[in-house]
């Protein structure tokens, strides 16, 4: 019987799937059923199992493995495509998911620094028989999940993590540390060095780290244009690089000299110019440092405004926000095209960019003109802010600060 058998099937697999059928294996009839392929290994195990003797001969057994072989070698080539199509797809949205970090890098509140400030003070309670206020809290406003520390706890804050603009203008780098909100009580130190000093310290980290961007961005372009072949990641990088500086025409030229750093010097005194140091309404509610306008309804309209203008003052939900947006405005619009030449001048020059080699481009910026580049020299030298032209941020294993 065993002869017979061996005719009629042109392979070994479909005289085991014969004797199993003819059998009556139960296991071979409810996989066929599923349309599920059984290896000859399989089928005769379940034979063995069930006390069926195999055949004999298995002369058929080379045509067999080969059969097997090539298909396995197809799996493998499928598996290898597919696997080397998600490589791909990860290095394609590499920039994206790294430009979701670097939004999200701020987002976290430091909330032990503030219980253990309130700790500290709770001792000193105890200690002393007058009462010490607790440190303040401004209210926070509805759909908003920042706070405003007063000045008195955010120059503690400063204090406590070792960061003085002493420290800085002697070379020490600056701390990340991030305030979401300037001081509400900032206006009472009144017009004196310890205010002018606490907005100092406030703004630099912001500064330093939209600058640290731009200089990391500028890295990445410039070995991008060194190379003869760009990735698809690559020039989806560029394309949102291009959108963000408002390049139209993809000219990279314009790139390059748009994609530079605004000097430190430069953006304290006109935040410090356009916001009274951090104490204008515009700065206290709507963190606008630098007195940006809009069209928009969203914005915050001037008390006793002149009736034949209809603008507002673009507010943002932290200053960092702030920050941004004037870099964008003076790296992107028009009115500071000779600004940025001679800063891409300088570039060429290998020479530092240095505020006070630039105000005198910044004339448009305020409707008096020339009498507005006069001011913000004065303010650069009377407060020695071209000493931050130099100031650096201190790298953190994370690359996150501490943000309030």
């Amino acid at each position: 019987m065993s002869k017979k058998i061996e005719k009629l099937f042109k392979s070994y697999r479909e005289q085991l799937l014969h004797i199993g059928k003819l059998y009556g294996v139960v296991e071979i009839k409810s996989y066929a059923k599923s349309a599920k392929r059984l290896t000859i290994s399989q089928l005769e195990l379940l034979l063995i199992k069930n006390n069926i003797k195999l055949p004999v001969n298995r002369s058929s057994d080379r045509a067999i493995a080969k059969h097997e072989l090539k298909e396995n070698s197809i799996r493998n080539a499928y598996l290898t495509l597919a696997f080397i199509f998600f490589l791909a797809c990860l290095i394609t949205i590499r920039p994206y998911i790294k430009n979701v970090v670097n939004e999200v890098k701020f987002t976290y509140v430091a909330e032990e620094y503030k219980s253990a400030k309130v700790d500290k003070t709770k001792t000193k309670k105890k200690k002393k028989s007058k009462a010490i206020d607790e440190p303040k809290l401004e209210p926070v406003q509805k759909f908003d999940n920042t706070v405003s520390l007063n000045a008195e706890t955010t120059e503690s804050l400063f204090d406590d993590l070792g960061y003085d603009l002493q420290g800085v203008r002697a070379g020490q780098k600056v701390k990340p540390i991030y305030l979401t909100k300037l001081p509400k009580d900032l206006k009472t130190l009144g017009d004196t060095k310890k205010k002018r000093e606490l907005f100092i310290k406030i703004l630099l980290p912001l500064i330093l780290d939209e600058n640290d961007k731009i200089i990391e961005d500028r890295k990445k372009l410039f070995k991008i244009l060194s190379k003869n072949f760009n990735t698809v990641g690559e020039r989806v990088w560029l394309k949102r690089r291009f959108k963000e500086y408002k390049i139209e025409d993809q000219d990279l030229s314009k790139l390059k000299m748009r994609m530079d750093i605004i000097p430190v010097s430069i953006a304290i005194a006109q935040a410090a110019n356009e916001s009274g140091w951090g104490t204008s309404r515009f700065a206290l509610e709507g963190n606008a440092l630098f007195g940006q306008w809009t069209w928009s309804k969203k914005g915050i309209s001037p008390k006793n405004a002149d009736p034949n203008q209809s603008h507002k003052v673009l507010q943002f939900q932290v200053l960092k926000a702030s920050v941004r947006a004037y870099k964008n405005n003076l790296n992107t619009h028009n009115a500071y095209q000779e600004f940025r030449e001679k800063r891409a001048q300088l570039r060429e020059e290998n020479k530092q960019i240095i505020g006070l080699e630039l105000t005198k481009y910044l004339k448009a910026y305020a409707a008096i003109g020339e009498k507005y580049v006069v001011l913000l020299d004065s303010i650069i030298e009377k407060n020695s802010l071209t000493d931050f032209d130099k100031a650096e941020m201190l790298p953190t294993k994370l690359k996150q600060g501490l943000a309030l």
